[in-house]
């Protein structure tokens, strides 16, 4: 079982990093007051779909893909992390434009949306994504703790709770097989994120996610964006193959440029 203390400490991680999961909009969101208050289920507890049952609906990014999931001037890349981002930026061979599950905040980067499913009786949640290959993500809701010896996956090992209104997801065990963003942050298999989901009005959730990765960086930095709720929009079938289709996404227009004004947009 995740302790008190151990989600504590947690939570110290965050203060210290200078934010609180529950501020509201970013610049340029429209005010709240434009918006209707969130859903709540019959214990009060805000919800991450839609008022009822029958109310469909995805969340998708309110991000630009041309930006990093946190500001460069606040990433302390290491030596070796910052010119692997830097050959990342001219040579975009992202996998998850590849077809390969992309853990972290990419999830959550595609156009096409994202559905959170929680299944109380299973003491667990699901993110399901719209784009990339035929995955999701399981965060299990019952308190346990990270097991000792992981087998390092895409989506890593996630461990979830509720804080008042928002939902904490830790997560290890990540492999290096993916971007855990659009613009190519590296990371190594000692990967650790905390991720914060905020729902604040009927029509946003406030992301943050914490990076924590010695492997890769020399500090703990925090990023995040707002995703925006597309009512009456399902998950809908998306085949995701190798054919070449997107060639340019994968080595530009040319020998030495990539071509960000693709309408191909994964």
């Amino acid at each position: 079982m995740l302790s008190n203390k151990a989600k504590s400490s947690l939570a110290v991680i965050a203060l210290v990093l200078g934010f609180n999961a529950g501020v509201g909009a970013q610049p340029g969101v429209e005010a709240e007051e434009n918006f209707g208050p969130a859903p709540r289920n019959a214990n009060g507890r805000v919800m991450l779909g839609g008022a009822t049952m029958v109310d469909k609906g995805v969340w998708t990014p309110m991000f630009s893909i041309f930006d990093p999931v946190a500001p460069l001037d606040v990433v302390p890349f290491q030596p070796w992390a910052k010119a692997l981002y830097d050959d990342r930026d001219t040579k975009e061979l992202e996998p998850h434009a590849r077809c390969k599950a992309s853990g972290g905040s990419r999830q959550f980067l595609t156009p096409y949306g994202v559905e959170f499913v929680e299944i109380p009786a299973l003491n667990r949640l699901f993110i399901f994504d719209i784009g990339g290959p035929h995955t999701y993500r399981v965060v299990y809701m019952d308190g346990r703790s990270h097991p000792a010896d992981l087998e390092p996956s895409n989506y890593g090992h996630s461990i979830g709770w509720w804080e008042g209104d928002t939902l904490v997801i830790d997560t290890v065990g990540y492999n290096e097989d993916f971007w855990f963003g659009r613009r190519g942050l590296p990371h190594t298999d000692q990967l650790h994120t905390i991720e914060h989901f905020t729902r604040y009005n009927s029509d946003r959730i406030d992301y943050k996610i914490t990076v924590d990765d010695p492997g890769a960086y020399t500090g703990i930095y925090t990023g995040g964006f707002n995703l925006r709720w597309q009512e009456d929009q399902e998950l809908f079938e998306y085949i995701c193959q190798q054919a070449n289709y997107a060639a340019e996404l994968m080595v530009g227009q040319g020998a030495d440029n990539v071509d960000r004004s693709s309408p191909i947009v994964p």
